[in-house]
């Protein structure tokens, strides 16, 4: 058994436990961040950045670098109503110094932040260590215990970070109560080659009762066509074929491509689940992003939101990991804060999942989105309010200036 003492124990190295590692990390305090993988790269991850979370990127010094490594920029997303093409989110207006979303493949994202978090001498990243349990101090966690490929792993540590994601294992073992919300659909994720022809920009389709986005990965697209929920079996028992059709009559330009789903295996599924914590912590224990409350990928916010989580703890809790002394009143400030921009953000995505997607998915396109293209042309200005909504969310979150010298 090898056991390791540090300020901050965080447990989860996507973009909330990775943000959250390198924020504490910067400002002094000695970080263990464990990841389960030995790398981070996992297919059909979401991999929106939005102003927001550049914002901080700018904040943190490293804007400039980021924005060297491949990626995409959209300033407007469109949607294609049957053969109506219509903008529905506008951010060359925002107040922030990237008026567009980045899209980049997360595991580049993943793999920058630790290259940043690296530079700070308080940052451990520990590989293939899966947490499987809390350690305890009577009512209080006091660290967590991970099966390394070194053998059993016991990390102590003032404060101790879930960022294990909607299937959190640290949340369940300190009993937190989760509330589940709903959703009428789940995704299934496929990627298929993008042609120089094709539209160079990222869509949403809605055609015939079905919904399918594509997002451009530069060489290919990155596909999420969404389903009625729990209904992949019957999709499966038609036919491979018969989801090739469906796609080629939802997004024709991909007709002369759909073959490459050669086996179902091309096709992944993502279960959706929208659901939150009543309570983010345990004494000595918070949960962050997914951990504490698992969005709709409606908007790609989930990430976005993740880190502004980060973004909080790291400014509200450092200087009392520093001195040792994180109280239970400490990490309930945190949800206080963080918690209403999670229930908006979740609200507003259960309106559009019961009234557009829900009902696009048994009935047809709704009504209201016959009409839309005649109200955008009224009033042209509209598609700024979702540009806000979805780029800046209810609260973003800024940097504190406290830092330590990048080794």
């Amino acid at each position: 058994m090898t056991e390791v003492r540090a300020g901050c124990c965080i447990v989860g190295g996507g973009p909330a436990g990775m943000m959250a590692a390198l924020l504490f990390a910067r400002a002094g305090v000695h970080t263990v961040l464990l990841e389960k993988h030995a790398d981070f790269l996992r297919d059909f991850r979401g991999d929106t950045i939005h102003p927001s979370t550049l914002q901080v990127m700018e904040e943190l010094g490293v804007l400039e670098d980021f924005l060297t490594r491949p990626h995409q920029e959209v300033t407007k997303l469109a949607g294609n109503l049957g053969d109506t093409l219509v903008t529905v989110a506008d951010f060359s207006h925002l107040p922030t110094s990237c008026k567009f979303l980045a899209f980049m493949p997360q595991w580049d994202f993943l793999d920058f932040l630790a290259d940043q978090a690296r530079r700070y001498p308080g940052f451990d990243l520990r590989m293939q260590a899966r947490a499987d349990d809390l350690l305890w101090d009577g009512s209080r966690v006091a660290g967590v215990r991970a099966q390394t490929p070194a053998g059993p792993l016991e990390v102590r540590a003032a404060l101790t970070i879930a960022a294990d994601g909607r299937e959190s294992v640290l949340r369940e073992r300190a009993g937190l109560e989760v509330v589940e919300l709903g959703a009428p659909m789940d995704v299934l994720w496929l990627r298929l080659t993008k042609h120089a022809g094709d539209p160079h920009q990222t869509f949403g389709y809605i055609r015939g009762g079905r919904i399918m986005a594509l997002i451009d990965r530069g060489v290919y697209w990155q596909c999420a066509y969404v389903i009625p929920k729990g209904t992949l079996a019957q999709l499966r028992e038609r036919g491979l074929s018969e989801f090739r059709t469906q796609i080629s009559e939802i997004v024709p330009f991909l007709a002369d491509r759909v073959n490459e789903l050669a086996t179902w295996d091309d096709v992944k599924l993502l279960t959706v689940r929208v659901n939150r914590l009543r309570q983010w912590y345990r004494p000595g224990l918070l949960c962050i992003g997914d951990a504490a409350h698992a969005m709709s990928p409606i908007g790609g916010v989930g990430i976005n939101l993740a880190i502004q989580d980060a973004v909080a703890a790291a400014n509200m809790l450092t200087p009392k990991v520093l001195d040792g002394n994180v109280t239970a009143a400490d990490l309930s400030a945190v949800q206080r804060r963080r918690e209403t921009a999670a229930r908006r953000t979740q609200a507003l995505q259960l309106f559009i999942q019961r009234n557009f997607i829900g009902r696009a998915l048994t009935h047809g396109q709704p009504r209201f989105l016959h009409r839309l293209p005649a109200l955008l042309r009224f009033l042209p200005f509209l598609p700024r309010i979702p540009g806000h909504l979805v780029g800046l969310g209810f609260r973003p979150e800024h940097l504190y200036e406290k830092t330590m010298p990048a080794s």
